[in-house]
């Protein structure tokens, strides 16, 4: 089992860039490909990117693509989202899961992540 922490949201303008870390406790976060995903008020879950264990293989949602980076540092058991030109309607809730599953298998859909944290606000001010 593994534990999952986010931090770094909070507000920023339009055009601006922001950092957010999933940090994992328990066991090692390295056994786990971790996937990012968030929640507006009023709309679903939605997929924005994901990272193999190694993190040689990464997916990202078409939305977020040349904007959005994700990276790991499994000795710091350690991911993050670097998000850049914030637009208003990335603003939403951000959770890191993670799954056993990985490499080309790495779902997008949440429902196959068996472990979340508690996510963080990403306010965006236009």
């Amino acid at each position: 089992q593994v534990q999952l922490v986010e931090s770094g949201g909070g507000l920023v303008q339009a055009g601006g860039s922001l950092r957010l870390s999933c940090a994992a406790s328990g066991r090692a976060g390295s056994s786990y490909s971790i996937g990012w995903f968030r929640q507006a008020p009023g709309k679903e879950r939605e997929f924005v990117a994901a990272i193999s264990r190694s993190g040689g293989i990464i997916y990202y949602a078409d939305s977020v693509k040349g904007r959005f980076t994700v990276s790991r540092d499994n000795a710091k058991n350690t991911v993050v989202l670097q998000i850049n030109n914030v637009r208003p309607e990335d603003a939403a809730v951000y959770n890191c899961a993670a799954t056993s599953l990985d490499g080309p298998s790495m779902p997008q859909q949440w429902a196959r992540y068996n472990y979340w944290g508690q996510g963080t606000q990403v306010t965006v001010s236009s």
